[in-house]
């Protein structure tokens, strides 16, 4: 395979992060003691949305008990949850002036909710401050524990639910080894069940040595599933123990993909280079 990691093309460069709205994110973070997925995963998007007061806030700590080889996050034994965290991401979301807060966590196969109830106690804490707070959560795919998961997550409603099943089936052994993908689209298909009226969201990396056909046929998983949202981005190598990257795709090729993804359902659709799971998310539209 044709490894393309020698030097990044132009489409990929982005300017280095500064601004007082970017020191200001980064002290009211840094001041409460919270981690994000913009830093523990390396994200190419940290510059422009902390610049833009924005932020996708990591609960559960920083420690994952998978380690899947396309991300940058540690991998090894965590903490006990943290009993103080609800509280001080609704301090975040007041002194940041949030409207739509993205809670995303690790992987935490020990515990027997999964994590449900810190998402669940999080978003009680921030709504019992700001009502009108709109969410969207990021979680595991609850290994084990998806009946009990998403009961608990029942309570908080209403949110945007979001799972990403990250790559296609036949890289799940490469890039990620601890998921499995049937289980990651049974969490989509359960979430839209017993979630009325809520939109489900998923994410997919290109540049892993998928194929289009492939990548067609996630979509398709997708939308059988009544997943609504999508995004489609570039794989970036995130740290050196970090899969390399198999091709860069063109933005022409990601606005073709954009194109599919609402031809074959999807309401909302991010496809560019630096789309992410939580980039842009509070837009109305992913046009």
């Amino acid at each position: 395979m044709n490894r393309a990691h020698r030097r990044l093309p132009g489409w990929l460069k982005r300017p280095l992060a500064a601004g007082d709205s970017f020191g200001r994110t980064e002290g009211i973070l840094n001041s409460l003691e919270l981690q994000t997925i913009c830093t523990s995963a390396n994200c190419p998007n940290k510059g422009e949305c902390w610049s833009r007061g924005t932020a996708t806030v990591l609960i559960l700590g920083n420690v994952c008990t998978r380690n899947c080889r396309f991300c940058s996050v540690a991998a090894g034994a965590p903490l006990p949850p943290d009993k103080s965290e609800p509280v001080r991401v609704a301090e975040m979301a007041g002194r940041m002036g949030l409207k739509y807060l993205v809670i995303t966590s690790v992987d935490r196969d020990d515990l027997s909710d999964g994590g449900a109830g810190q998402f669940r106690d999080c978003i009680t804490a921030v709504r019992k401050q700001f009502p009108e707070m709109r969410f969207e959560i990021l979680t595991p795919d609850f290994r084990d524990c998806q009946r009990r998961a998403l009961e608990i997550l029942r309570e908080c409603l209403p949110f945007v639910f979001a799972h990403n099943v990250e790559t296609v089936p036949s890289l799940y052994s490469i890039a990620r080894p601890g998921g499995n993908y049937e289980r990651s689209l049974k969490l989509l298909e359960k979430a839209k069940d017993n979630f009325a009226g809520t939109q489900t969201k998923s994410s997919i990396m290109l540049g892993l040595g998928e194929s289009d056909e492939e990548v067609t046929g996630v979509l398709k998983d997708l939308r059988s599933v009544g997943c609504d949202r999508i995004t489609i981005g570039q794989y970036l190598r995130p740290s050196k123990e970090s899969l390399e990257v198999a091709e860069y795709v063109r933005p022409e090729k990601f606005a073709w993909w954009g194109q599919k993804a609402f031809e074959l359902g999807f309401e909302w659709v991010q496809s560019s280079p630096f789309s992410r799971s939580s980039y842009l998310a509070e837009q109305e539209s992913g046009r």
